[in-house]
């Protein structure tokens, strides 16, 4: 299906892609300000079901149009893409409306409510002939992508163990209107917070646990206090083992670890990679060939100045104004836009989303089976 025949006009050679957001939350700062880093593109328009979020996202960053009526934007701008931030129960609807329209879709995590959603929209995309992606902030971060060169060449030998781990801050920005308001969307999902942060966690490790139906093992609890004037469940502490045949994988979420971190590490058969990704910082583990206490002595050393050449990489980058707290996202963008330029295959395969998809339907399930630990 050509762009004339899905109801969008064909693009003229040399034009800017047309983008159009949906859903002007929290979400939504961050797609607007790392699409207008990319001169190959122009957002036409934002919405929202509320107006008055359309209007203050659009005379922040100086969008031309915005609108209330999704039906009505996608007629008056006809976009080349489409951004979803939109809460979750309502990515399956707009993202199909979006795609009968004859528009490419970027989602924001999770892509659907569950892997049959997901599955359904994947379908769907494929049947209009345009592309589909999610909003893996950090699948393409500088430090990832240099771990995954790691592994094609070969330096970090097989995949033995992998560790993911994502502290969360409950008062913080996002985490405030959770922890107050038992409205917010949130806590809709069958999975409350826990399905919400669970693809940021999991989309680490699947690329590199090959089983497709690995054992899952889960344990849950709520560990946040004060919430006795509550009358919900706020589980905020999760620990996932994952085991497949040859790799195992454990996947951590804590709201109260402090402080909060973001890593991941990569246990391999040649070598051992820690990812700090609120540094920007990958350095293997010291592998000295000096014996006894000579090597417990030097191996510091070594640490110290693996770590030193990191940041003077970052240095570097940041004199470049390439040292960003979202690099990853902009590239994942990047990537997106230019598959539709050059009609490649999205810079995400399907496989991995609905793979990540399938582990999160098992976690969450698995959580309303596990008694929650009173603290």
């Amino acid at each position: 299906m050509n762009s004339s025949q899905s109801g969008a006009p064909p693009r003229r050679q040399g034009a800017k892609l047309k983008i159009a957001l949906v859903g002007c939350g929290k979400a939504a700062d961050l797609h607007v300000s790392e699409i207008r880093k990319l001169p190959s593109v122009q957002l036409v328009a934002v919405c929202d079901s509320e107006l008055l979020m359309a209007e203050q996202l659009a005379v922040r960053y100086r969008v031309a149009k915005f609108y209330s009526d999704f039906d009505a934007m996608l007629s008056a701008e006809s976009p080349d893409v489409v951004h979803i931030a939109t809460p979750p129960n309502s990515h399956l609807s707009l993202a199909i409306q979006a795609l009968d329209a004859g528009c490419h879709v970027m989602v924001e995590k999770p892509l659907g409510l569950d892997a049959t959603q997901a599955s359904r929209l994947i379908a769907h995309a494929t049947k209009c002939e345009r592309k589909l992606t999610v909003g893996y902030t950090y699948y393409f971060d500088p430090i990832v992508q240099i771990l995954r060169s790691f592994v094609q060449e070969g330096v970090m030998g097989e995949a033995v163990h992998l560790e993911s781990f994502f502290g969360y801050n409950l008062k913080g920005p996002f985490g405030t209107p959770i922890f107050t308001d038992r409205e917010h969307w949130v806590h809709k999902l069958p999975g409350g917070l826990l399905q919400n942060v669970l693809d940021h966690l999991l989309n680490k490790i699947t690329e590199f646990v090959p089983d497709e139906t690995p054992s899952v093992s889960v344990r849950s609890w709520q560990g946040a206090r004060g919430l006795s004037h509550l009358d919900y469940e706020l589980l905020d502490e999760l620990r996932v083992m994952v085991a497949g045949e040859r790799v195992s994988a454990y996947a951590t979420f804590s709201a109260h670890a402090r402080p909060v971190r973001h890593t991941m590490a990569f246990h391999g058969t040649r070598n051992t990679a820690h990812l700090d990704f609120m540094s920007g910082t990958i350095t293997l583990d010291p592998n000295t060939s000096l014996p006894g206490v000579l090597g417990r002595l030097i191996t510091p050393f070594q640490q110290s100045w693996r770590h030193f050449r990191q940041g003077g990489r970052n240095v570097w980058r940041f004199a470049r104004s390439d040292y960003q707290s979202f690099a990853g996202f902009q590239a994942l963008i990047a990537a997106f836009y230019q598959s539709i330029l050059q009609d490649n295959p999205p810079p995400i395969a399907y496989r991995e989303i609905l793979r990540v998809s399938t582990l999160v339907d098992e976690i969450t399930q698995k959580l309303h089976r596990v008694e929650v630990s009173e603290r």
